[in-house]
């Protein structure tokens, strides 16, 4: 099977969904940009045109606005904001139109809009540019949160988003833009709110979200060497996320470490802990242990972000210190 970068794979779904549904366009600013979009929308505007890929200026709320309106007229419009950062200036009518739309006319109009989102990392932009606010939408009910990790899935989840019919926000991080991987040719669909297993194990559960998923794997390969069997699970969707599949896998393990590269306080991290800590209490055999940023923003000098930004170091040292852990014997 052909391989495929992250970024080419989402430019391909892109290119597929337009040749099959002629509702489905492109709107945002910096759309036809390689600085803003990088190779994820390459000359997608000499195929298809400047009626399905539509450039607007830098007003995202605005910009949001008349997408989440072609929406409920019927077009499946895919929303461009090229830093997530940025796109919350059009909070507002996120939360207050686009999530709440379906509820508030019975489900008989809906909003079936993709909003995608980028999330830049490191190269000293700083605070105003790296920001994974991805568990403020979490806690929205009405939206969907998608983040994929690998070049199939970020081909089928952002398919199944246009498809599903509501909103869905669909975030992708620069960082694995050049992430190689198996893509199939053609439509295909990874269903939303359906986790995946990317290792087999028995010693601890490893729950990574997006770039995290991928330093989840390398740190599964670096505890095998010293003996350590992890349990990797690929979240693929923040939400509504995959609580059966985690929490089966925690009973098996026992322990449980989440990676997430947002902020500690109220992330998605703590959501999931907090889950586990309520339903499988019991089974813990260690408290749980969330990888996340501190609760500071982004620094700008490089040997900062060396300290600041997490990878599968972080997740190695809290899987250490859950297997040092014996919950049940430390409070017999």
């Amino acid at each position: 099977m052909r391989e495929l970068s992250y970024a080419e794979a989402i430019r391909e779904a892109h290119a597929e969904l337009f040749d099959a549904d002629s509702r489905v366009f492109l709107i945002g600013g910096g759309v036809r940009s390689p600085w803003y979009a990088g190779a994820s929308l390459k000359d997608i505007d000499k195929d298809f045109g400047p009626e399905r890929i539509i450039d607007t200026p830098l007003s995202e709320n605005a910009v949001t606005g008349a997408a989440i309106g072609a929406a409920i007229a019927g077009m499946r419009p895919i929303l461009f904001h090229a830093r997530l950062d940025f796109m919350l200036l059009a909070f507002d009518p996120i939360v207050n139109q686009a999530s709440n739309w379906s509820y508030l006319f019975s489900g008989k109009s809906s909003v079936p809009l993709v909003i995608r989102a980028v999330i830049n990392r490191g190269g000293q932009q700083g605070a105003q540019h790296s920001q994974a606010a991805h568990a403020v939408f979490m806690h929205i009910p009405g939206i969907k949160v998608v983040m994929p990790s690998t070049p199939h899935d970020a081909k089928g989840l952002l398919v199944a988003a246009v498809e599903d019919g509501n909103p869905v926000l669909y975030l992708d991080e620069r960082w694995l833009y050049e992430q190689r991987g198996t893509v199939p040719s053609g439509l295909y669909r990874v269903p939303l709110g359906s986790a995946a297993v990317r290792r087999k194990g028995t010693g601890v559960t490893i729950v990574g979200l997006s770039y995290m998923a991928s330093e989840a794997c390398k740190a599964a390969e670096k505890l095998a060497l010293h003996g350590i069997d992890a349990e990797v699970i690929d979240l693929r969707t923040a939400k509504p996320w995959d609580k059966d599949l985690v929490l089966s896998s925690v009973r098996k393990t026992g322990r449980l470490i989440i990676a997430d590269s947002g902020w500690h306080t109220c992330g998605a991290a703590a959501e999931i802990a907090a889950t586990a800590a309520s339903e499988v209490f019991d089974d813990l055999e260690a408290p749980v242990e969330r990888v996340t940023l501190p609760d500071v923003p982004a620094p700008v000098s490089v040997p900062e972000e060396k300290s600041y930004y997490i990878g599968w170091e972080q997740i190695v040292s809290a899987a250490r210190r859950a297997l040092r852990h014996r919950y049940h014997e430390a409070t017999a």
